[in-house]
C-alpha cells in the first residue's frame, strides 16, 4: 500500500491486520511498542514474497550471512560516511541478543551506566545479568535533551564498566552530535570501558539532521566499541527477526567467530533476506517515509500545544516516539494504567524508562494521522479529570 492508502486505514482494520501494537490491547489504541503501520519498501515485500511463493523457508547460507554485512556497509558508507568491513559484522535475531553477547563476552563485570529515559527492556536484561545498574538522566534543554557528561564520567570514576548509548535515543527521539559524543570517548578511553552503541533507529532521523555512529569518531572509539543496528526501526520488519552486531575492534571480531556461531545460527532466513533488500535496494521508500513521519511528528506537535497546554513536548529529532511530559496534569499512580482505563490509549509510563520519570508519557507516533488526531484527543479528554 502506498502512504495515502495507508493514511486511510481505521483503527478496525489495522486490529485486524493483527500485529502486537493493535491486538495486545484489543479495546485502546495501540502505541506501546516501536511498529510502525506503514508497511514497507516494496523491495522488501517482493522479495519475501518471492520466498513465500517458491516454499522456501529453509535455513540460511553462509554466503546470505556474509550478504548482510556487505549491504550495511554499502549503506553505512553512503548515509554515514562510515566505512566498516563486511567481514566484522555479524547477524543475530534482536538488538536485544547483541547486548546479552556482550555483557558476557566483550565487557568486565561491573555496574553499566544507562542514559535515562531508556528503553524498557534494557533493566530486565541487566537485572538478569547481575548488573548493577548506575541510571544518569539526561538534561532537557528549552529546544532537546543532552547528556550528563559530568555524571557519566562520575559513574565511571566510580567503577562502571560498560555504556550504553542510544543514538537516536529512545524515547526521547535525540539525535546526539558529534560535539556532545567527543568527550565520552575520552571517559571511557581513560577508564578502560566499552560501549555497547544501540544504532537501531539511525535511518529515521528528521529535518535534515545527521547520524554520527559513535565508532566512526575516532580510533579510540571503534576500539571500545561494540555497535548495534538493524533494518527493523526503519523498514519495519522487527518480526522478521535479524539485526546487525557491528566489530570495529579486531580482536572483538576475532573473538565474535568463537561466541557469535551459535547465536548467529538463529536468525530468521527471511529476515535476512528482506533486511539486504532493504539496504540496497529500499532507501528512496525510507527517504520517503521518513518525511511522512516528520509530518506526523509535526502533527502531534501541533495536537499537543492546541490540546494538552499544560503538556511539556521536544519534537523528537529521530524515532516516531514522543516524549510527553504530563506532570503537570497531577495523575496520581501508574499514568499508563490510567490512560489505558480512561482515554483507550495502549502507551508507555515514564517510570518503565527511568525511576525520575513519573508522569512522563511514550507515545508512537507512526501511525494514520487521523488516528494520531483521535489518540491525542483522547488523552485531553481524559486528563482534566485528573487535574
Amino acid at each position: 500500500m502506498t502512504f495515502d492508502e495507508i493514511e486511510r486505514l481505521t483503527i478496525e482494520q489495522l486490529r485486524a491486520i493483527g500485529n502486537s501494537k493493535w491486538v495486545t490491547f484489543p479495546d485502546a489504541i495501540g502505541s506501546f511498542i516501536a511498529e510502525s503501520d506503514y508497511g514497507t519498501a516494496p523491495a522488501v515485500l517482493e522479495t519475501v514474497q518471492r520466498r513465500v511463493t517458491d516454499a522456501s523457508f529453509g535455513y540460511s547460507t553462509l554466503a546470505e550471512r556474509a550478504e548482510v554485512g556487505q549491504a550495511l556497509a554499502r549503506f553505512t558508507a553512503d548515509r554515514y560516511d562510515w566505512v566498516i568491513d563486511p567481514a566484522q559484522v555479524g547477524v543475530l535475531p534482536e538488538v536485544l541478543t547483541s547486548l546479552e553477547l556482550t555483557l558476557e563476552h566483550f565487557a568486565e563485570p561491573g555496574p553499566v551506566v544507562v542514559p535515562t529515559p531508556a528503553y524498557m527492556p534494557f533493566f530486565q536484561v541487566l537485572r538478569d545479568h547481575g548488573r548493577e545498574i548506575i541510571e544518569v538522566p539526561l538534561v532537557r534543554s528549552s529546544a532537546t535533551w543532552v547528556l550528563d557528561i559530568e555524571a557519566i564520567e562520575r559513574a565511571f570514576v566510580g567503577g562502571a564498566k560498560l555504556l550504553l548509548l542510544v543514538n537516536p535515543a529512545n524515547p526521547t527521539g535525540t539525535v546526539f552530535g558529534r560535539d556532545e559524543l567527543l568527550p565520552i570517548v575520552d571517559i571511557v578511553d581513560r577508564h578502560g570501558g566499552r560501549v555497547w552503541a544501540d544504532e537501531i533507529h539511525a535511518p529515521i532521523v528528521f529535518d535534515g539532521k545527521q547520524h554520527v555512529p559513535y565508532a566512526s569518531l575516532s580510533n579510540a572509539a571503534a576500539a571500545h566499541t561494540v555497535t548495534a543496528t538493524s533494518a527493523s526501526k526503519g523498514w519495519n520488519i522487527a518480526g522478521l527477526k535479524t539485526s546487525q552486531v557491528v566489530f570495529t575492534n579486531p580482536d572483538d571480531a576475532r573473538r565474535w567467530r568463537d561466541v557469535g556461531r551459535w547465536p548467529a545460527h538463529t536468525t530468521a532466513s527471511l529476515g535476512i533476506l528482506a533486511t539486504i533488500a532493504a539496504y540496497d535496494q529500499g532507501r528512496d521508500w525510507l527517504d520517503q517515509l521518513v518525511t511522512h513521519l516528520q509530518g506526523n511528528r509535526d502533527l502531534l506537535t501541533r495536537l499537543v500545544a492546541d490540546l494538552l497546554p499544560r503538556a511539556r513536548l521536544v519534537p523528537a529529532e529521530a524515532t516516531y516516539l514522543a516524549w510527553l511530559d504530563l506532570r503537570e496534569y497531577g495523575v496520581s499512580g501508574s499514568l499508563q494504567s490510567y490512560l489505558l482505563r480512561e482515554a483507550g490509549v495502549a502507551g508507555t509510563d515514564g517510570l518503565h524508562c527511568g525511576r525520575d520519570f513519573a508522569g512522563y508519557y511514550r507515545l508512537n507516533f507512526a501511525t494514520p494521522r487521523a488516528i494520531l488526531t483521535e489518540t491525542v484527543e483522547r488523552i485531553a479528554r481524559a486528563l482534566p479529570r485528573a487535574a
